[in-house]
């Protein structure tokens, strides 16, 4: 069995999105003993900014230097996913979107002709563990409803574009502990937390159990 775990926290300490991703990883792997697990970690370690533009170019363009060495970034992204029977992706709210690193990883991801628009969804099917951790609120009646730019692209990108079968562990009110302001939330973000991490449990069970079933 092999998981693929993507973190794009620029926090260790501290970060929601990587703690529900532990408690993902945790549960897959007490049904997984010993199972390979390969990470990316575009928080500590992004991929380069120019990237995308570079490989991009190069394919509109005709008068645009070719670009190898990121065509082999976009093959070993590829891999890394097509190899893996499991997902945990770990991304946090930054900005009311999906983070700049991130959305250069997708971007990449999707000139590979398997991953773009028209591809042939070669991980379709697969489960997946999205956890997701946003500083405030933004549900229904809150003052930045509708502010959350990043949740509803990656499900679409994850679940649609990429056909993964996606499970969503989520936290709220995640900056309460260390803005004043907030204080008075403190209480819901703690239960907001503790749901999540149950919920992150929860999906990396199932997830644990839907890899079994298509071993």
């Amino acid at each position: 069995m092999h998981l693929f775990r993507l973190d794009a926290s620029i926090r260790v300490a501290g970060s929601v999105s990587r703690a529900l991703a532990d408690t993902a990883e945790q549960a897959w792997l007490a049904e997984h003993p010993g199972a390979t697990v390969t990470r990316r970690d575009l928080g500590l370690s992004p991929l380069p900014a120019d990237l995308w533009a570079n490989a991009a170019r190069s394919r509109v363009d005709p008068t645009a230097p070719p670009a190898p060495d990121t065509d082999a970034v976009v093959a070993q992204l590829a891999a890394e996913l097509i190899e893996a029977d499991a997902y945990v992706f770990a991304i946090p709210l930054y900005n009311w979107g999906v983070p700049a690193h991130v959305k250069s990883w997708l971007d990449l991801l999707m000139l590979n002709p398997h991953f773009g628009a028209g591809g042939d969804q070669p991980i379709s099917g697969r489960p997946a563990v999205l956890a997701l951790s946003r500083g405030g609120g933004y549900g229904p009646g809150t003052p930045r409803e509708g502010w959350d730019h990043a949740s509803p692209y990656l499900r679409r990108v994850f679940g649609d574009v990429f056909g993964l079968e996606l499970h969503v562990a989520e936290a709220e009110l995640t900056l309460a502990d260390v803005t004043p302001a907030m204080a008075p939330l403190r209480g819901l973000a703690a239960d907001l937390l503790r749901t999540g991490h149950e919920h992150a449990a929860a999906h990396g069970r199932r997830v644990a159990a839907l890899t079994h079933a298509a071993a």
